[in-house]
């Protein structure tokens, strides 16, 4: 059987046509299998989830779980002292940012921005002096 020009042409696009679609596809299903994010933890969850691995994987005692607990607390309240050694330095260098960045407002962006920071500075003290998210 011999094929028209035309027919041959029809064929070859189709061929390029669905290897397109089947490349596209394919990306689509990769990509969405590959972004998949987990929803972040709150500090309290995360200790939960690694205290509970450790005792499962290292087969802790009770009193290996308490002294565990010691640490993580000792540790927490460290890591939360040098936080607020280094709050005046970064405070200040994140003053400088907002004045920098205020100054370049008009005067009606200027008002809704000094809103927004007293609405931040709310959130902050209602999450005990920690970022947006509690952390």
């Amino acid at each position: 059987m011999k094929l028209s020009r035309a027919a041959i042409a029809a064929y070859v696009f189709l061929v390029f046509a669905s290897g397109g679609v089947l490349g596209a596809f394919g990306m689509r299903l990769y990509t969405a299998q590959n972004t998949v994010r987990r929803p972040r933890l709150s500090p309290e969850e995360q200790r939960k989830r690694i205290i509970a691995e450790d005792e499962s994987r290292l087969k802790l005692t009770a009193q290996q779980v308490q002294q565990l607990n010691i640490i993580m607390d000792e540790t927490k309240s460290r890591v939360d002292e040098a936080r607020r050694k280094m709050h005046p330095e970064y405070q200040k260098i994140h003053e400088e940012q907002n004045k920098r960045f205020r100054e370049m407002l008009t005067p009606d962006q200027q008002l809704e921005f000094d809103k927004m920071m007293k609405e931040r500075e709310e959130r902050e003290r209602q999450n005990g002096g920690r970022g947006p998210g509690g952390i």
